[in-house]
């Protein structure tokens, strides 16, 4: 599921979640390594189809790891 908004963030989830904005956020989480809080908020999202939730978990993930991460391993 892919969700672009407005104030140019975009969040791509195909199995590894990424959240970026510009050059000012670029957060890469590599699906098994997803927290299972958000997971779980990740996969309600996809049933829904719903952009908007998928707003909130980027702003979560946000929160979590900082503007810039990259979990891989």
């Amino acid at each position: 599921m892919r969700c672009e908004y407005a104030d140019g963030v975009k969040v791509d989830y195909t199995g590894p979640l990424q959240v970026t904005k510009g050059q000012e956020v670029n957060i890469f989480i590599k699906e098994e390594l997803i927290p299972e809080d958000i997971q779980l908020d990740l996969d309600m999202a996809l049933f829904k189809n719903s952009c908007v939730d998928m707003r909130a978990i980027a702003e979560t993930v946000q929160k979590t790891y900082g503007n810039k991460a990259c979990i891989h391993e």
